[in-house]
Formats: C-alpha cells, structure tokens, sequence
C-alpha cells in the first residue's frame, strides 16, 4: 500500500552498527502531517490524500486556503502536499500521520528539491571537457559552437550554461536505519536532495525487492 510523509532534512550524521560499522544517515524530522483532504477518483479522477505540515501564523494565510484548512477542521500549516493512495476511506479528516508508519529497514523514496548554485558554465553543469590552456589556445571553458553546418541552427536539447540546481530530485530506495517516534525522527541511509531545513517527502520505494 502507497504511504508518504512529510518531513524536514535536519542534517547529517553517522550512525554505528552492533559491530562497529558507521552508516552515514541522514536525519529528517518527518511529521507530525495532518489529513486536510481526501480526493476520490468519483470526484476528482484519481485516489489521493492532501497532508499539511509545519506550523504557520493565521494571519499569513489568504481567505481560500483559511476556509480549506476550516473547512478539515486543521491548524494552519505551512506546506501543502498531495499523496496518490489506493483507498482514501483508510483515513479521516484530521488525522496525523507520524514518523511510525515507516519501520527500521523499510526501503524508502526521497523527494526534494536539490541546492540552487545560480549560472553555471558548461564544464560545471555538464562535465564539458576544457580545452589546452596553453597561451596559444584562446579556447579554454567556452561551450564551443551550438549548430551543425548544414541545417544551420541549433537543436533543441543542446546542452548550454545556464542555471544549475534548484530542480525537483528523487533518490531512490533509500534505507531507514532508525525510527525515533516520540520525536518523530526519521535517519535514512544516504544523502537526500536539498538543503538543511528543506522540505521533503518521504514515500515507500517503488523499487523495493
């Protein structure tokens, strides 16, 4: 069955096996979310449940999204995320999802978005090769030329400098070494996508043996 949370990147530390091993973790503070709404394929076309997480003043919500959270019966949250489920009816208006509902070992897969670094060149955000830096060269980092000589204009798709990061990224099947319920703690094995105090999702692998 699909499941999904919520959650926060914390940070990066390591954890330490029976025998000794260290596993780099990464420490993600998933929920508490709350159920705001259930989508159904009769009324919306396909299963889903809406989670809120994060706390946020009243007075920085506009009237739409006030009358949404009132009308579940919620506080107001920062984040709103759909989750595609097979059976809504599972889950009540209101209801909280904790970090419990993954277990140690569980496989898992992370959504986030990955760290803006701005303009970048070719080199670095393609790997382009440089050429000679000899005096003589004058062609050191520039992308070289951008269109074949018959057709006489560039293809779609040519890779260029431009802005690099900032972009939706899911690492997958990840593995959740521990579970910290009462302070609904969550330490995945591996690095996730983005920066300290990111948001993620945290979902069930589709890949999972």
């Amino acid at each position: 069955m699909p499941k999904g949370i919520l959650g926060k990147k914390v940070g990066m530390t390591q954890i330490f096996t029976d025998r000794g091993v260290a596993i780099p973790v990464t420490v993600v503070e998933a929920g508490p979310c709350v159920v705001v709404q259930k989508k159904t394929v009769d009324n919306d076309g396909y299963n889903a449940i809406q989670m809120g997480f994060g706390v946020k003043r009243e007075n920085l919500i506009n009237k739409p999204v006030k009358g949404h959270l009132a009308k579940a019966g919620v506080r107001p949250v920062r984040f709103l995320r759909e989750l595609k489920i097979e059976d809504p009816e599972n889950f009540q208006l209101g209801q909280e999802i904790k970090a419990d509902i993954f277990g140690e070992g569980e496989k898992v897969d992370v959504v986030g978005t990955s760290k803006g670094k701005g303009f970048a060149g070719g080199i670095k955000r393609h790997n382009f090769h440089r050429g000679p830096m000899a005096h003589g060269s004058k062609y050191h980092r520039r992308p070289g030329s951008s269109a074949a000589k018959g057709p006489a204009r560039t293809f779609k798709g040519r890779k260029l400098p431009g802005h690099m990061g900032f972009a939706r990224v899911t690492v997958q099947n990840l593995e959740v070494v521990k579970v910290d319920a009462e302070r609904n703690l969550l330490a995945i094995k591996g690095a996730v996508p983005g920066p300290r105090g990111g948001l993620l999702l945290v979902k069930n692998s589709v890949k999972a043996k």
